[in-house]
């Protein structure tokens, strides 16, 4: 279905989507914290937690770019987005901001896509195993 030259490149330019979106959406909770809120329409009273989400979202992103760098997987992204699938569709999204429900089908989205692509990437280098990340 395709070279390794072009689904290698497809994951290194959908890994790099992902982490810069996990970035800013970390930089924009920390820095701009009551219009971030505001926006995707929680009323919130204090915003240490919604700030210290943003550093972990800064965190992740540098773990999905230094893990792919440097072994050439993504386990670390694929078990956040799980993480953040399941906890976002179960939070009950019809009773919370429009933002919940949102940010639940489009990281889904990121976990498909990137797993299909790596999938595929290792396919075409002959590295598909019973052990494959």
């Amino acid at each position: 279905m395709g070279s390794l030259q072009f689904w290698r490149k497809l994951e290194d330019v959908g890994v790099f989507l992902v982490a810069l979106h996990s970035f800013l959406i970390g930089i924009m909770l920390v820095f701009t914290t009551q219009w971030v809120l505001d926006f995707a329409g929680f009323n919130v009273p204090c915003t240490f937690f919604p700030r210290q989400s943003g550093a972990f979202h800064i965190i992740l992103a540098a773990g999905y770019f230094l893990e792919y760098r440097a072994y050439q997987t993504i386990r670390l992204m694929l078990l956040a987005k799980a993480t953040a699938v399941v906890f976002l569709l179960i939070m009950s999204p019809w009773k919370e901001a429009w933002s919940v429900p949102f940010s639940g089908v489009f990281d889904g989205l990121m976990l498909v896509g990137m797993a299909l692509i790596h999938r595929m990437a290792k396919r075409d280098a002959g590295g598909l195993t019973a052990n494959t990340d």
